[in-house]
């Protein structure tokens, strides 16, 4: 019988995970479903939105602030700022890693800054022909919108 372990000890057959994944991503599209059904503008117009103060100006005075607390130019060469990454050592007797070339990076790095869809624009697309890392995504994001908009609403009671 096919299966692999999970954590150290513990054996779960192939079929129980398959039957298992399965189950989560019907309930996933189900949820998909129930929320398909809510009309998003009528609760923002019942509940409103909710505001933050914005911060204060600067300190007119007190403590600490001399003139001469400016940028203060760097005395590290131009070569060296080129080849090797200032500031990024963490270790007390450590040195700062060098500048390697692209091909010497994984290729997941690349794509790490990469734009991914808003809520918006998954709504708007066919929720069964997303792929999987879209529909998490969506998934996430409706679900920290609703709890948004549950806070707000219950703030203003």
């Amino acid at each position: 019988m096919l299966g692999f372990y999970i954590f150290k000890y513990q054996y779960i057959p192939l079929a129980v995970f398959l039957v298992a994944l399965n189950w989560i991503r019907t309930m996933a599209l189900t949820y998909i479903r129930s929320v398909r059904n809510i009309n998003f503008h009528e609760v923002i117009q019942i509940g409103g939105c909710r505001t933050f103060a914005v911060g204060g100006g600067k300190k007119k005075g007190g403590k600490g602030g001399a003139a001469g607390d400016g940028p203060k130019a760097s005395t590290i060469s131009k070569e060296v700022k080129a080849s090797t990454v200032v500031g990024a050592n963490i270790l007390k007797d450590g040195a700062d890693p060098k500048v390697l070339l692209d091909s010497e990076y994984p290729d997941w790095l690349w794509h790490l800054l990469d734009k991914r869809p808003a809520l918006s624009e998954l709504r708007r697309k066919n929720l069964e022909s997303l792929p999987y890392d879209d529909l998490k995504r969506f998934v996430k994001l409706d679900t920290r919108a609703r709890i948004k908009e549950n806070n707000s609403v219950r703030a203003k009671n």
